[in-house]
């Protein structure tokens, strides 16, 4: 098979299974961060992504203008969720590519074509592809894949250094680029370059990781870094470990047996690991070990692609593991979008040496199997509505899905009925939560529980100066038809916190 005809039998493997995304709508993030973002609504929020956060007004700790700038592209193309979907389709075709394109360069065409195929259909990408605000995950993948090849294949510094930093303003978890490529000479997938070559990497590498800094901290501020999971709320540093650690075996279900997807993994679908002797953190650590013992093996014996597609899965995964730092997430499909990409060398790379006919079938088992599952779970991100029917069923324990019915209600304009679901949210899992305790005071006066309302919100004064949720929130709540909790919202911004009275 030609190189140009294995590149497009892979992204029309990936457009096929993902057609179903073109029916979807906006979902959930989708329209806060494109639908109704005034940023996105005009041409000129190409260029204004760049000096603006990634969630209009709350900010929310994320800088990710590259993302925005096409959003806003998208929209002046038409703004229709079709279109906005079949770009994600074409990102997510243009990586599985990238990742063939890598596998071909140190397997063969044979590896190529099974890594690219593999990735193209691997189910835990669906949420990255059929959810629009997705294409922030598949774009940094895409970047990170071309800086790596770029860096490894040809010690093309310059070419590197501008996909990371394409990579970098897509999404943050880019910044594993230069671990890969580190761990690529180390492989033997490049001759190791002199020290003074290797000092220019790391030279360039500092000065983009700085200016990346200065730009984030020019744009997001105070809120440079993100808020911590909710599971993470009031934990202390060891729980955070012994948690992360445990959720390593959710990493390992997904990329090896996808078959149980979920949109949500909160409390109490998940819940914090406060001691070493938990049996979740031990399958966590079994986890690991077979990791290691068969990462030892492959090098061993001399299969350094596969040591490699390992050691990628390693290192794409610890920015979002929580184990350096808390983030945003426990565990969210999503994020395993980058490390999936070493599997799929890994797994390439280790079935092109099987003989034609069992190749043939063995790739195509799996290509049909996860190719399936994947378009059977792209209907779940078809809009909000769905994507919270998906959360309370696949994932019952969780206070998401209640606290997500919150916003449904107030907007079907149920204020009593998202009073009651805000209450069962917090019945699951009383932290507060500024956005959900906002909300829930939001349907306490407009059912008439002025002083509900106002204990709430003195809560949420005493964990944070919330004057952005509660900017936000009036104009919600405005627009909605709710003027007595707009009001109430837009009187307590620049009020000393409660604790400070």
């Amino acid at each position: 098979m030609s190189a140009r005809r294995l590149y497009a039998a892979v992204a029309a493997c990936a457009a096929v299974v993902y057609i179903g995304a073109l029916w979807n709508h906006f979902a959930l993030d989708d329209n806060q961060i494109v639908q109704f973002n005034k940023l996105v609504l005009h041409f000129s929020g190409v260029w204004r992504a760049f000096v603006s956060p990634y969630w209009p007004l709350v900010g929310g700790g994320m800088y990710r203008p590259l993302p925005l700038a096409s959003y806003a592209i998208d929209w002046q193309l038409g703004g229709a969720a079709w279109w906005f979907h079949a770009v994600n389709v074409a990102w997510h075709a243009g990586a599985s590519v990238a990742v063939a394109w890598v596998a071909r360069r140190w397997s063969g065409e044979r590896a190529a074509l099974a890594a690219g195929l593999l990735f193209a259909v691997h189910p835990v990408h669906v949420e990255a592809v059929a959810n629009i605000v997705g294409r922030a995950e598949v774009m940094a993948a895409l970047f990170v894949l071309l800086a790596v090849y770029a860096a490894l294949a040809h010690d093309n510094l310059w070419w590197s250094a501008a996909a990371l930093a394409a990579g970098l303003l897509s999404k943050e978890n880019a910044v594993v680029a230069p671990a890969l490529i580190i761990w690529g000479w180390m492989m033997g997938l490049a001759p190791r370059p002199s020290r003074g070559r290797t000092a220019t990497y790391a030279a360039v590498w500092v000065a983009l990781g700085l200016t990346y800094v200065v730009a984030r901290w020019g744009v997001l501020g105070h809120e440079l870094v993100g808020r911590p999971a909710p599971v993470f709320f009031g934990a202390s540093p060891v729980a955070v470990r012994l948690t992360a650690v445990a959720a390593l075996a959710d990493v390992a279900r997904l990329l090896v047996f996808p078959l149980t997807l979920r949109v949500d993994y909160s409390p109490a679908e998940r819940t914090l690991v406060t001691t070493a002797i938990d049996l979740r953190f031990a399958l966590g650590l079994l986890c690991v070990a077979a990791w290691s013992a068969l990462l030892w093996f492959t090098w061993r014996r001399g299969r350094r692609v596969e040591a490699f597609g390992l050691g990628w899965i390693a290192i794409a995964v610890f920015p979002v593991s929580n184990l350096l730092v808390p983030i945003g997430v426990l565990v969210a499909e999503r994020a395993l979008y980058i490390p999936s990409a070493g599997l799929a060398l890994a797994a390439g790379a280790w079935l092109k040496d099987l003989d034609t006919r069992r190749l043939a079938v063995v790739l195509g088992a799996l290509v049909v199997v996860g190719g399936v599952r994947s378009a059977l779970r792209i209907p779940v991100w078809y809009d909000t509505q769905s994507m919270i029917m998906s959360e309370l069923e696949d994932s019952p324990r969780s206070f998401n899905g209640p606290a997500h019915m919150v916003t449904m209600y107030l907007t079907g304009r149920q204020p009593a009925k998202a009073l009651e679901a805000f209450r069962e949210a917090t019945r699951i899992y009383d932290v507060t939560l500024p956005w959900l305790y906002v909300q829930g005071a939001e349907a306490a006066f407009q059912t008439g529980h002025a002083s509900l309302a106002d204990s709430i919100l003195d809560r949420v004064d005493l964990v944070c100066t919330c004057d952005f949720y509660y900017r936000y929130e009036s104009s919600v709540a405005r627009a909605r038809g709710y003027p007595a909790a707009a009001d109430s919202f837009a009187a307590r911004v620049g009020r000393a916190p409660v604790h400070d009275r």
